[in-house]
């Protein structure tokens, strides 16, 4: 279902983000990103002059390169557009992000090594769907893997389609469907655990 109809109004800016994941020939396993931001209008800036519709204000582009176990490998940065003359000088910084591993605490590791001046407020904010994409990328692979069926899957009670008491978890995972207060408590448990990974993050 479609959003309701907007009031009438005027495009002012438009912000594109593709994410993509490829299986490379070595093993290993690349995440690239690229973020766009333009607007309808001309306007100036100090160190490019005047802006024209459509001109990109921000164009960056980073690769993410990891291997099965979501460690990070090598990672590319570049500034194709930025609004200062020195926005490109601070990508290399992003090579620092080798031997990090995606997963909990991801954002606030990366953070550490290229937050604030150490980076790109853009860059780093591409950081944390590259994570969500690497997943995806690598999820049939990692299925495939042994689990232990006495582990609650990692999903569990993350989002509505994957609550203990829905009717996917017990299709998927029985033996952790749950129903009535046994089903609020688990949710609980759930959610003060992801608030703690979340603070820690």
């Amino acid at each position: 279902m479609p959003l309701s109809p907007p009031a009438k109004r005027e495009k002012l800016h438009d912000r594109t983000i593709v994410l993509e994941g490829f299986r490379r020939e070595d093993g290993l396993f690349d995440i690239e990103a690229r973020l766009t931001d333009t607007k309808t209008y001309a306007f100036s800036n100090d160190d490019r002059g005047e802006i024209t519709p459509g001109v990109p204000l921000h164009g960056m582009l980073m690769r993410l390169t990891i291997d099965d176990e979501m460690r990070i490998v090598a990672c590319e940065a570049d500034t194709e557009y930025g609004p200062y003359t020195v926005c490109p000088a601070i990508t290399p910084n992003f090579a620092a992000l080798a031997g990090l591993r995606i997963g909990p605490g991801w954002m606030r590791a990366a953070k550490e090594r290229v937050g604030g001046v150490k980076g790109c407020t853009h860059l780093v904010e591409l950081l944390g769907p590259m994570a969500t994409v690497a997943f995806q990328t690598l999820v049939v692979l990692r299925r495939k893997r042994t689990v232990d069926p006495a582990k609650p899957p990692a999903l569990l009670n993350t989002c509505h389609a994957y609550a203990a008491d829905g009717a996917i978890v017990a299709r998927r995972w029985p033996q952790f469907a749950v129903r009535g207060r046994e089903a609020d408590a688990t949710t609980r448990e759930t959610a003060d655990a992801a608030a703690g990974a979340r603070s820690r993050a």
